[in-house]
């Protein structure tokens, strides 16, 4: 693999100066000052100074977690941020194509097209599975990133250890690995690996496993030298001072995250032990995430009638290689059983 950084940043982003900020400037919380440079208002109330712009000590507590330094991460406002920093830094608008393989996570494409960068589009396998020689095949002079969604969402399966590596070692561009699942899977994060490939960004999100997704904090990992570019275009002030707040304290409650976790699992594998009893799921698919796919004989007729019995579940038939699924999030152990209870009524009343 030939991978440079230098000919993938945008040109503009390379010779761009960062916007420097008054807390940039001066950061030293060490010892007592008086701060008019900010033109805040300085009256106390928790929240009138502006935030720390680098998240240094939310950034410190994940590097304990993760085991990865803390000038390697990223901040931002929930990971569509962070993806959106991505497509800016690295790719040319109308010149530049991105790599995605449905069904997979919408905002992908929906990023390319508001940064109006092309999309080139690789099915995954009828397993669900990368199809690496077709995906490489489709890369041409200007793909820039391929992105993997594993575990993936609406599938909800980790994909192959192997075949990401072969992708990664092949693909001359960045490999944008979206674990925002990963903490339901028993396989290993692509963060042990992050530091033996250059073009690999890794992308996190207190949303699912630490339970924060009204917070909206997302995590990018990758090289001391992508981080640098990424923090030259973010936003100064990208996380408020309430989030950084609150994701400390969920960061500090490592194993109640830990608990809920394994009561996730443990309702997982309750889910898909008693959907095999509902007559009209032909298929459950396995699952390394907090939600189940599953195949069923009429995918909105089943979605339409539990929303008439006060349940939300998510249609994905008109996804590719998704025709009459449903996905199913694992809820409390009460929520998960109405949904099993309303299941069997439906498939009695058929």
């Amino acid at each position: 693999m030939a991978f440079d950084l230098l000919n993938i940043v945008r040109e503009n982003i390379a010779k761009l100066k960062a916007y420097s900020s008054a807390r940039d400037e001066f950061d030293d919380a060490s010892t007592e000052m008086i701060f008019l440079d900010a033109n805040e208002n300085p009256f106390q109330n928790g929240v009138n100074r502006y935030p720390d712009p680098k998240q240094q000590s939310v950034k410190e507590l994940l590097a304990g977690l993760k085991g990865i330094p803390a000038e390697q991460i990223l901040l931002g406002n929930g990971s569509d941020e962070v993806l959106d920093l991505i497509f800016r830094a690295f790719c040319e608008p109308k010149e530049d194509n991105v790599i995605l393989l449905p069904p997979t996570y919408g905002m992908y494409a929906v990023l390319a097209n508001l940064n109006d960068i092309e999309t080139k589009e690789v099915l995954l396998s009828e397993t669900f599975d990368l199809r690496v020689e077709e995906t490489l095949k489709a890369v041409n002079i200007n793909s820039k990133i391929i992105f993997l969604c594993s575990p993936n969402n609406p599938s909800g399966n980790i994909f192959s250890t192997k075949r990401i590596q072969q992708i990664v070692e092949k693909f001359d561009g960045l490999v944008v690995i979206d674990e925002a699942y990963i903490d339901f899977s028993s396989q290993e994060s692509w963060l042990n690996k992050l530091n033996e490939y250059p073009n690999l960004i890794i992308t996190q999100t207190l949303s699912k496993a630490f339970g924060m997704a009204g917070i909206r904090l997302g995590i990018c990992y990758a090289s001391k030298e992508i981080i640098k570019i990424l923090n030259r275009i973010k936003p100064p002030y990208n996380v408020n001072e309430l989030t950084q707040q609150r994701a400390k304290e969920q960061l500090l409650k490592i194993e109640d995250v830990k608990s809920e976790i394994k009561t996730i699992l443990s309702g997982r594998v309750t889910l898909e032990t008693e959907l095999k009893e509902i007559t009209f799921v032909s298929k459950i698919y396995t699952s390394d995430a907090n939600f189940i796919l599953v195949k069923v004989d009429d995918a909105t007729k089943r979605y339409n009638q539990l929303i008439k019995k006060g349940i939300v579940i998510r249609n994905r038939t008109n996804q590719p290689l998704c025709e009459n699924t449903l996905r199913l999030t694992v809820g409390t152990k009460d929520e998960n059983e109405k949904l099993l209870k309303a299941l069997k009524i439906l498939a009695y009343e058929a």
